[in-house]
């Protein structure tokens, strides 16, 4: 067996609880029926992928569990993990989390 790196484009890396987000339902982008992920990705025009800027993970439970709100941590600052209510401007999420000093949408 062996091992080699994959080099990725990405700044940072946002671990999102799909636990969370699947039991607000959504709650998050104009209407408020997009899950957190996917709002962050439009808002700050981010790609899914390793050549994305930024990567925003789903993962399966970070364990926290809050009610009405979504667990969030940024890979680089993995010390000060954000609980998102529910109804949160997704702006306000991403400059929370540092997307928003570069906040272009991406091309390929």
């Amino acid at each position: 067996m062996s091992t080699r790196p994959i080099r990725s484009n990405w700044d940072d890396a946002i671990l999102v609880c799909a636990k969370c987000s699947k039991k607000l339902d959504g709650g998050f982008g104009p209407k408020g029926k997009t899950g957190l992920a996917k709002a962050l990705r439009k808002a700050f025009g981010l790609k899914k992928g390793r050549k994305s800027r930024a990567g925003i993970v789903e993962v399966k439970c970070l364990g926290v569990c809050p009610r009405g709100a979504v667990t969030v941590v940024n890979g680089n600052d993995p010390h000060g993990w954000l609980l998102v209510e529910k109804g949160t401007p997704v702006e306000e999420v991403g400059e929370a989390l540092g997307l928003g000093e570069d906040s272009r949408p991406e091309t390929r």
